[in-house]
């Protein structure tokens, strides 16, 4: 193994990603190479940072591929000249901690975004918990009136809104419940679209600017404007 390659494999051995023989010549290099002590300390203190929101089950060839994956990136060795010549490595061992993490754990945050997809993210907090946990947050619910509750939480603070949707009946087929923000002309504006069941969802749009939330059943495509009466209104009052 060269030494460029040796330098590469601090991420991996933060985060415990190296076979017996690997981690054997890495520790042997560790204990000569002050730059790459100091890099194995910074990675383990940002490995510790990636919590698991949401715990599931990777399939199992997820970790083997994603661990083949790390080996074949070869950020470039450490320089002493320049600090700023280290950052391009330091960053790219910091995804692949993060990549190996979210395997190795099995933790993946997964929430759903005001297009009805889902996304996920590693470690940082995600849009729909900076809003719940904000200390401003304040919440307003509705009966559907096809089955069920929905609750928006809008926080001034974190300038975003998200609506918690419980037990709704599901759309008839064809249709799709669209999200609106109703905005102080009082027109509203397509905020996102949900599924029936259990979701949480970030709403588009200028929560900040806008005196309520509504649910209407629409289109699969989505509609521009409503073109049913709608099934949830919730009028905001100011954020407290």
């Amino acid at each position: 193994m060269s030494a460029h390659e040796i330098h590469a494999l601090s991420g991996a051995y933060a985060v415990d990603a190296l076979d017996d023989l690997e981690r054997a010549r890495f520790e042997q290099h560790l204990s000569a190479c002050a730059e790459c002590r100091a890099e194995v300390a910074s990675l383990q203190d940002a490995a510790a940072m990636f919590p698991a929101l949401t715990e599931t089950a990777p399939p199992a060839a997820l970790r083997d591929a994603v661990l083949a994956e790390i080996k074949t990136v070869r950020p470039l060795p450490p320089t002493v000249a320049r600090l700023d010549a280290r950052r391009p490595r330091r960053f790219a061992n910091i995804i692949a901690a993060a990549a190996v993490l979210g395997v190795l754990g099995g933790g993946v945050a997964v929430y759903e975004n005001a297009n009805g997809g889902n996304g996920s993210n590693h470690g940082a907090i995600s849009a729909a918990d900076q809003i719940l946990q904000a200390s401003d947050v304040q919440h307003i619910s509705s009966p559907v009136r096809s089955g069920g509750t929905a609750t928006v939480f809008r926080s001034e603070q974190v300038h975003g809104a998200v609506l918690v949707a419980k037990n709704i009946s599901p759309a008839p087929k064809g249709r799709i419940y669209q999200l609106w923000l109703r905005n102080k002309a009082g027109i509203m504006v397509p905020a996102g679209k949900l599924s029936g069941g259990d979701h949480t969802v970030v709403l588009n749009g200028d929560s900040d600017d806008a005196s309520g939330a509504g649910i209407t059943v629409e289109p699969d495509g989505g509609s521009k404007h409503p073109t049913t009466v709608p099934v949830a209104l919730m009028d905001f009052g100011p954020a407290t």
